[in-house]
């Protein structure tokens, strides 16, 4: 079992979040969960934000844009689910708008294409319906627009 500590003077609980945040982009909804798992009262957890804002360890707009970025490069997730994901955290409408911007066209519809070529290589169902209703299925769980899973797939109906 790990030794927790209890308490944490201010300067303690400033240098561990500031290490927190600069590790990795952190949303203010992480770091006050941060701070209630360290017990600081709330006097404490305002100066201990307002630092790590001030000296731009939290930035919100940064956070939004990189976990744009990074989960569409790595979990190839759509807008939808990014959308979803960030409001879960908080993050203002402008924020979100500005970190879909992070994410071009032209990769999002070449990732779209990918994602339906890979999966419509693995799955084995013979049935042409029942194929392009689990590729649908798995584009919607990932995000992404139903206009554009439609037409995507419409375009792949027509190739075979």
């Amino acid at each position: 079992m790990k030794n927790k500590r209890l308490t944490y003077t201010v300067e303690e609980a400033k240098k561990k979040l500031e290490n927190y945040c600069a590790y990795q982009d952190r949303c203010h909804k992480e770091v006050e969960q941060k701070l209630y798992e360290m017990q600081m009262i709330t006097q404490a957890k305002e100066v201990i934000i307002m630092h790590l804002i001030e000296y731009n360890f939290l930035n919100e707009e940064r956070f939004a844009k990189s976990f744009a970025r990074g989960k569409f490069r790595i979990k190839h997730w759509g807008k939808q689910r990014i959308i979803r994901e960030l409001k879960i955290r908080d993050i203002s409408e402008y924020n979100i708008k500005q970190a879909l911007k992070e994410i071009a066209d032209d990769a999002y519809f070449k990732t779209l294409e990918l994602l339906v070529q890979k999966k419509k290589d693995i799955i084995k169902e013979e049935n042409f319906y029942k194929k392009k209703k689990k590729i649908y299925d798995f584009l919607f769980r990932k995000g992404y627009e139903t206009n554009l899973i439609n037409e995507i797939l419409n375009d792949f109906e027509t190739r075979d």
